[in-house]
């Protein structure tokens, strides 16, 4: 039978050469790479992969497929036939290291169990076979201390605290000093706590060995760790882990041996050439725990110049296949080099921007793909202000920039410290000796992560990278002790909550505050290239960046369909808008307006008892607004002002009534008169208090209730354009009625403002056009779209409020309440006030778009709620056909970047359909 068939026929269990890098669904990441690696002839140990379908099975019904060991054992012996040794023999044994490999890479967060099979027995015949007694008896340590950890849940303190006192009584610093005898020590101290913890002696029989490997692997798909992981990069719960199965190849086999981890271009800068950490005579999790700090990978070379070459040459065929920064564990196994894992590397947000110009340049991706490798998370980490550089304060001592940004916050030493002090409102600094995966919850809680020890490839720093978290990493001055709260540095004594400044590009450490400025590509959003190449001061690297991110910018700009409008209350709002690409105003939120000293004017219109006195209440109103409107449309000349009538409900602009009853109350009880005025206000705001106001008398039901409101708005923004014509500009006012549910409600408000117009262009002598639209916020506005829009000349989408509607959530009160249980048992994914809720809202998005266009063809619509900023939102909203995004004036970088993404994205969907 052909090999195909019979991995067709195979149910769960797959060899590295049956499978290729575009099956993850399957084989998960790690698998589906290495059996590229094999397909593409790289030096792979012989192994299998266990499917993700195994790990579903065994997740549903809480036992392995039945199916699963009859194939385990099939694949075992091809393996053990392909390397020439047995799995569990006493001569010449076979090793298998057992490791995690989900869909999408999780770096530390799930298990791995090295060196499976020893045991008492094994342990002589390995250290016959390899010639080296300590070596055996060192493998054997780590597998106990790692099955003990991983499959049995014993705390690896205890493990790693009983390798401590024998490097103690042994006199030396670090594990590879320690001799056989050693060795044996520790593994007798080893089962004694596998004996007290588990209650049950170290299993001896490596098919035990291995089958408990294995279901530790599928357990640790659902830790603690794993999901806050998942939860935070947004990966589904559902996909499962696979598990590569691999013969050990051996880095602990004295000074011609050794492990690594490498990247084919650097993943904190984007620069070509060497880049990695190296250990010899250690196993790869020593590299990636930051155990033992490394050596650069450039010494390889003079250790081992063979293997080097070797590497070297994998490195540069990896990165053309992929056509990608790939991040590559290797072990050399004296002299010979061994290729462990490939995939596309981890980068910061910088790196992203420089590889992607990069690869192009050198002719391996087009510009589409180049904008394919940056997101609109990643340029907005580039717009973040870090650390002046003549600020004068001298570092306290410095690290491995590993993660680049700059980050202010308080000492804290452990995951409760992090998570209480967030929750408190601080911004906290995770400090530790080295990250471990137990670590992520104190990191998702934290602004920044600092270690005392650990490379580039530590597990701390490739989290930091992936999290976007600014890290500084092997800081070898820093003496961490947790347990007093300290870190030293010198004679400096640092104790929890003291502020400290950590610099990720540079890996200095400051004590305190320490000045911000804008960044290189803040200054080239607001500025200008020019502008932006001159605070550069001549460095190449900041000057590359800024390139890259002009020319991706730029190509985003050429290929999108969304045009993208900020929101902007203000003239100054509008400037910086425009500065940063905006194409108009998408929202102006005119209440904003009527604060301050201008709270008087409204407080008298809501006290008014006759149509006089509103009038005479509102008339003052009109020049401010007047102004307010010259102003803006001053600062957009020439571009669509989209200009919301006033929205929120009145009680906002009255004083509170629990303390205005209380005054009252207070005075009357000293037998005092109250203030008439006072009791006049208390009355109003007694007659108009609301249970819900959010869904009370509010938009377009207060333009009815009160007309006077809407009309001296509609008129100001007339009177305001026609001041601007007769200046010679070009004001493109949009009038927008917010909170519409009916037809009807729009069509009056639409008649008034007609004739509002039409009295000022008779009274003036210039002739207006001005759209009036309606923003689509409540679910019967979307359903009646097509009735709407018979009176609606655009549609603009307020995302923030049809999601509050749709879902019957207060966004105020249920964020705070049980949005985090929420997230925890997987009812949501990600808050629907940050990323659309495609599935509900976004339908109806699409049916009032489609409503909408049924009945007016030309309909222009938008969308003004904050996920207008939101990359995945921008996505969906221009499949959904919409004409614009309206963002914060901070984002619409951002948003101009993923509306090109969206454009790409969709035409490459297209092409392949």
């Amino acid at each position: 039978m052909s090999r195909r068939k019979e991995a067709i026929m195979a149910t769960f269990v797959f060899d590295f050469s049956e499978g290729n890098k575009d099956q993850k669904d399957l084989l998960g990441g790690k698998g589906a790479n290495l059996a590229e690696m094999v397909n593409m002839g790289l030096p792979v140990p012989p192994g299998f992969t266990i499917s993700t379908e195994a790990c579903k099975a065994y997740l549903k019904d809480g036992k392995s497929p039945d199916a699963l060991r009859v194939e385990v054992t099939q694949a075992l012996r091809k393996t053990e036939d392909q390397i020439g040794r047995h799995f569990g023999a006493d001569k010449e044994p076979l090793l298998l290291s057992v490791r995690s490999g989900a869909k999408f890479s999780m770096p530390g967060m799930m298990e791995t169990v090295l060196n499976v099979g020893l045991n008492d027995t094994s342990v002589q015949g390995l250290a016959e076979f390899a010639s080296d007694e300590r070596f055996a008896w060192d493998s054997y340590r780590r597998l106990i201390q790692m099955f003990g950890k991983t499959v049995l849940d014993i705390d690896g303190e205890l493990f790693a605290a009983a390798l401590d006192a024998q490097k103690a009584k042994a006199g030396v610093a670090s594990d590879p000093e320690l001799t056989a005898a050693d060795h044996k020590e520790v593994v007798a101290a080893y089962k004694q706590i596998v004996l007290d913890e588990a209650g049950l002696e170290f299993p001896q029989d490596p098919r035990t060995q291995l089958n408990m490997a294995i279901e530790a692997v599928f357990n640790s798909w659902n830790t603690e760790r794993a999901r806050l992981y998942r939860r935070r990069e947004r990966i589904p719960n559902d996909l499962g882990t696979a598990v590569n199965v691999m013969a050990m190849v051996f880095g602990n086999l004295g000074e011609t041996s050794g492990t690594g981890v490498c990247f084919t271009r650097d993943p904190s800068t984007g620069h070509s050439g060497v880049y990695g950490d190296y250990l010899s005579n250690a196993q790869g999790e020593d590299v990636v725990a930051g155990i033992r700090n490394t050596l650069p990978l450039a010494e390889l070379e003079k250790l081992d110049p063979k293997s080097y070459a070797d590497l070297r040459a994998a490195m540069r065929q990896l990165e053309t296949h992929y056509r990608d920064l790939c991040d590559i564990e290797f072990t050399v196994e004296r002299g010979k080099l061994w290729m462990l894992q490939t995939r596309i590397g981890k980068r910061t947000a910088a790196a992203a921007f420089r590889v992607a110009t990069q690869l192009v340049d050198e002719h391996l991706i087009t510009m589409d793909e180049a904008l394919g490798r940056v997101s609109g998370d990643q340029l907005s980490q580039l717009l973040f202000p870090h650390f002046a550089a003549d600020s004068g304060v001298m570092p306290l001592a410095k690290g491995l920039g590993a993660s680049p940004g700059a980050s202010v916050g308080e000492i804290v030493f452990d995951n409760d410290g992090a998570t209480a002090r967030k929750e408190a409102g601080a911004k906290v600094i995770l400090v530790r000796r080295e990250t471990s995966p137990d670590d992520l919850p104190g990191m998702v809680a934290s602004v920044g992560v600092l270690t005392a020890r650990g490379g580039k490839t530590s597990h701390a720093a490739v989290v930091a990278r992936g999290m976007g978290m600014c890290a500084v990493v092997g800081a070898e001055a820093l003496k961490v002790d947790p347990n007093a709260k300290t870190v030293t540095v010198g004679g400096t004594v640092l104790h929890e909550g003291e502020i400290i400044a950590i610099d990720g590009a540079t890996g200095e450490i400051f004590v305190g505050e320490v000045p911000v400025v804008d960044s290189p590509v803040m200054v080239y959003i607001s500025e200008g290239i020019d502008a932006a190449q001159q605070a550069a001061h001549g460095d190449p690297e900041t000057q590359d960046l800024i390139n890259s991110v002009d020319r991706l910018l730029r190509y985003a700009d050429g290929v999108r369909r969304l045009r993208v409008r900020a929101n902007a209350d203000t003239a100054e709002d509008a400037i910086r808008a425009r500065e940063r690409g905006a194409q108009g105003i998408g929202l102006c939120r005119t209440e904003h307006q009527f604060l301050g000293e201008r709270r008087t004017y409204v407080e008298a219109v809501i006290l008014a008892e006759t149509e006089d006195e509103r009038t005479a209440a509102l008339d003052p109103l009109v020049p401010v607004q007047r102004q307010d409107f010259v102003e803006l449309l001053t600062a957009m000349d020439g571009l669509p002002t989209t200009i919301r009538l006033i929205d929120p409900p009145l009680h906002e602009f009255l004083p509170d009534l629990t303390e205005l009853s209380v005054k009252v109350a207070v005075a009357e009880a000293k037998g005092e008169e109250a203030d008439p005025h006072e009791l006049k206000l208390l009355a109003a705001v007694q007659r108009m208090h609301e249970a819900n106001p959010m869904l009370g008398l509010r938009g377009v039901r207060l333009g009815l209730k009160i007309p006077g409101l809407f009309d001296l708005q509609i008129r100001a923004i007339a009177e305001a354009t026609v001041e601007l014509l007769g200046q010679g500009k070009r004001p493109k006012p949009e009038i927008m009625v917010p909170l519409v549910g009916s037809v009807r409600e729009l069509q009056i408000i639409r008649d008034r403002a007609e004739k509002i117009i039409a009295d000022v262009t008779a009274t003036t002598g210039t002739a207006l056009r001005i759209p009036i639209g309606c923003m689509i916020e409540l679910p019967r506005a979307a359903l009646t779209a097509g009735r709407i829009a018979e009176e609606a000349e655009f549609f603009s989408f307020g995302t923030n409020d049809l999601t509050q509607t749709t879902w019957g959530f207060s966004r105020d009160d249920v964020e705070s309440a049980f949005f985090a249980d929420y997230l925890e048992s997987g009812v949501l994914t990600i808050s629907p006030f940050e990323t659309l809720d495609g599935f509900g809202v976004g339908k109806l998005v699409k049916m009032g778009v489609e409503a909408g266009r049924a009945t007016r063809p030309g309909i222009h619509v938008g969308v003004c709620g904050e996920h207008g900023g939101d990359p995945e939102s921008i996505h969906f909203f221009h499949a959904a056909g919409l004409d614009y995004v309206s963002c914060s004036p901070f984002r619409v970088p951002v948003a101009r970047l993923e509306a090109g993404r969206a454009a790409v994205d969709a035409s490459e969907h297209a092409a392949s359909a």
